[in-house]
């Protein structure tokens, strides 16, 4: 009887190890198999390269629109190998200078700035920043997506960049918190805030301001402190950023334009498939043409909020020649760092 016992258990127990190796085989091949799949989704590429882009405008802005474009594009194009992850209203940084820096080291794959701040890094740019150069849009326009446009760009890989495209910010107005602007005595004295850009604070201290940048992110903050009088922004940035809540007056003086640069660092741009490449900046292309044609309804709309809570003027042209004939120490002093074919070719779209 005890012996039956004896080998009932043990019959049992090898029938419990028999089926145990058997179920230990089938999860080797099932993870194998797993493993497998894993290997060739890699290579049909889903998610294979990641593109991370930064910028300090907001989710309402139109750069942010025009990105949300670029992603489509740039993930239907490639299968879902490229995926590209926004991070806007300065997530991961404050200022615009810090984004180039972070795209140079290869510390964030893209970013979209304003054309200014990158003339820290390429003096050339400087010519895009000059004083009333570009006298409406569409001569923005010709100029960015021609000659003077694609010959910036061109310059980018010697600082570790990749020039991608041109979208817009928009033309720039006069602000403040303390009078209406009309002649360049009118900014003696006031405390403006300018971008990052030697161009822009020279010609505002040319007309007798004092003026220095600060990082756009807390550039509410300062206004509502009274660190600083006004600013000069476009006024599709003005409304979005609520500024008319601490900004009294606004002048149409369209001073500046100032486009936004998309551009890569230039390793990880250059790490891609010739063909992902091109796809890059086929969907940099088309999105910055639908970010322009966003920016300029937002500027539309933006005039009509703003003018229920700010004093509006926009200067005559009598007016605006004072400002453009008080800037003209500005082309003398910059045509070294630009270049002087480079400021001729700048000055001729002016004309």
């Amino acid at each position: 009887m005890i012996k039956k016992f004896l080998f009932t258990i043990s019959l049992v127990l090898m029938m419990m190890i028999m089926a145990a190796c058997t179920l230990g085989a089938s999860n080797d091949e099932k993870t194998e198999t797993e493993g497998s799949s894993d290997d060739e989704k890699t290579v049909s590429g889903s998610g294979e390269y990641k593109i991370g882009v930064t910028y300090t405008t907001p989710e309402s802005g139109a750069t942010h629109m025009g990105m949300e474009k670029f992603k489509e594009l740039v993930e239907e194009k490639t299968d879902g190998e490229v995926v590209v992850e926004l991070f806007p209203n300065g997530q991961l940084y404050a200022s615009e200078r810090e984004a180039i820096e972070a795209a140079q080291a290869g510390n964030i794959e893209m970013t979209v700035t304003a054309s200014a701040p990158v003339a820290g890094f390429d003096k050339r740019f400087l010519a895009l920043d000059l004083p009333f150069i570009f006298p409406d849009h569409d001569t923005a326009y010709e100029a960015l997506d021609g000659e003077l446009g694609q010959t910036l760009l061109d310059g980018l890989p010697e600082i570790g960049l990749v020039g991608l495209a041109y979208g817009e910010t928009g033309m720039r107005q006069f602000s403040n918190s303390k009078r209406p602007i009309e002649t360049p005595e009118d900014l003696e004295g006031l405390k403006i805030r300018t971008m990052e850009n030697e161009v822009h604070i020279d010609t505002f201290n040319e007309y007798g301001a004092n003026a220095s940048p600060f990082a756009f992110g807390e550039l509410y903050s300062a206004l509502q402190q009274n660190i600083y009088d006004g600013m000069e922004n476009p006024i599709n940035l003005v409304d979005q950023m609520n500024f008319f809540e601490v900004q009294d007056y606004l002048t149409i003086s369209n001073h500046a334009y100032t486009a936004t640069v998309g551009f890569m660092n230039g390793d990880f741009f250059e790490s891609l498939p010739e063909d992902f490449q091109e796809i890059i900046k086929e969907s940099a292309l088309e999105s910055m043409d639908h970010q322009r044609e966003i920016a300029r309804q937002q500027d539309e709309d933006g005039m009509v909020n703003i003018e229920e809570h700010m004093e509006v003027n926009e200067l005559t042209p009598e007016q605006k020649k004072a400002f453009i004939d008080a800037a003209e120490p500005i082309f003398e002093k910059y045509e070294e760092n630009i270049g002087a074919d480079l400021m001729e070719l700048a000055r001729s779209y002016s004309k």
